[in-house]
């Protein structure tokens, strides 16, 4: 059946819409304006980039049901083992083009170099500004920025989208923790990003030293790079600890900004009106394997877990069609926004899901548990195989020295039963970017 929608007109402007149009958006009208977006990148895909003109030769596009027929891709097909500086294999035009350079940070696997232009980073700028919406940050705030300003892509988006706004910077790169938080006081910040383990570690540090972070002028803290902003055992501490209000966001080196929180702090809205959403069902310990199901009324997204798949509307230097993403989500639709719900935020990684004695957990679900006792400082998840059995123990620095506590939470909680230890304070790694609290061994020798 041939969509009704009109077919596309390819774009010289990549500009996007006003984004305080598409609060009052119905659905219809979110689906023709992502439509027309699609136009401009399909027609820069397949003319001028080399990778997917290959990839995705043979196919085409006039109705929403050819898209629906498109292949997706995974990270795994953009790195080039033959590129000696990493690149990914989608960038569009020669090195001299680029402005910007980032590169991920190889949790997973090996870096990968993704570069934008400075007309994708403009892209880049005004889709931060859904973020920074949400977050009700204006022109007489001042932003701390909590963060390395290494070659990750960190806040480095939020630190240009806040420039753009007109808000003050204040960085923090290469400051020891007391030193960010001395100079958040001094100079009386009024808005904190930072990752949302960041921000807890902050707390404790400023416990240590006797500082009383509700004493200083922050009011909003965006956190973003790992969940946490939408888990409430998090947010709340957070919240408590600093006074001050949570805002949410994901994004990706690969895909943009693409998420922002809730008001409610519930979870995510994906900022549909610069990136088309799609989702593959996860079920039975898996995801399926079958294209994405496109939202075309609410009633279609997938009933529970499903993993996201992204294709951002905005990005030319570095495009990508069908991005999957490896991020476990559950999507829903109701009257708060026109763009899609992402219950609780990211839920977890495709990847890291382990079957536990027939119980299936994501690290996710442990942390959230962690994060609500106020007297573990920090702590590691370690999966484990035992012959085809997935074995699960956790370490926490635990002021009370009581694992007991923690192990009986966790069986109540997940119907799971999980060796903890307490281990010495101080000796487990910390991080200010992103947490890798969760070690998978299970694939190791």
């Amino acid at each position: 059946m041939v969509s009704p929608l009109r077919p596309i007109a390819p774009s010289s402007s990549f500009s996007n819409g006003n984004r305080h149009e598409t609060r009052g958006w119905s659905l219809d009208q979110l689906r023709q304006h992502q439509w027309d977006r699609l136009g401009s990148v399909w027609k820069n895909a397949t003319e001028e980039n080399l990778f997917f003109r290959s990839r995705l030769a043979g196919y085409t596009l006039g109705s929403w049901d050819e898209w629906d027929r498109i292949p997706t891709i995974s990270k795994g097909d953009l790195v080039d083992p033959n590129d000696p500086m990493g690149r990914s294999r989608n960038h569009t035009w020669g090195n001299l083009r680029y402005t910007r350079f980032h590169r991920t940070s190889g949790t997973l696997g090996q870096p990968l170099v993704v570069q934008d232009t400075e007309e994708d980073w403009a892209w880049w700028i005004q889709t931060w500004q859904y973020v920074l919406d949400a977050a009700q940050v204006e022109q007489n705030d001042r932003v701390f920025m909590a963060f390395s300003f290494g070659p990750f892509i960190g806040f480095w988006s939020a630190h240009d989208a806040c420039l753009k706004r007109g808000a003050m910077i204040i960085p923090g790169g290469g400051l020891s923790t007391m030193a960010r938080l001395d100079l958040i006081r001094t100079s009386e910040a009024t808005v904190v990003c930072c990752t949302p383990s960041y921000a807890l570690h902050m707390a404790h540090v400023a416990s240590e030293q006797g500082v009383d972070l509700r004493e200083n002028q922050v009011r909003q803290i965006i956190v973003a790079g790992e969940p946490g902003g939408s888990v409430p055992s998090v947010r709340d501490r957070i919240q408590t600890s600093w006074n001050a209000i949570v805002t949410d966001h994901s994004g990706g080196t690969e895909v943009g900004p693409w998420g922002v929180g809730t008001p409610e702090g519930d979870g995510l809205h994906v900022i549909e009106s610069e990136f088309l959403a799609e989702f593959i069902p996860f079920r039975d310990g898996s995801v399926q394997e079958v294209l994405p199901q496109r939202d075309i009324a609410s009633t279609s997204l997938p009933d529970g877990l499903a993993e996201l798949v992204l294709t951002p509307l905005g990005r030319f230097g570095s495009p990508l069609i069908r991005y999957r993403t490896g991020d476990l989500v559950r999507p829903v639709r109701d009257s708060r926004s026109p763009f899609v719900r992402l219950q609780g935020g990211v839920l977890g990684r495709v990847d890291d899901m382990m079957i536990i004695r027939g119980v299936n957990v994501f690290p996710s679900s442990i942390e959230a548990i962690l994060h609500s006792f106020p007297e573990i400082s920090e702590f590691r998840i370690i999966a484990t195989k035992s012959g085809a059995l997935d074995q699960l123990e956790v370490e926490v620095e635990d002021r009370l020295n009581q694992p007991n506590r923690i192990a009986e939470r966790i069986q109540v909680q997940l119907g799971l039963r999980v060796e903890v230890t307490v281990v010495s304070e101080n000796s487990l790694p910390r991080q200010e970017g992103k947490a890798r609290r969760f070690v998978d061994r299970r694939r190791k020798p």
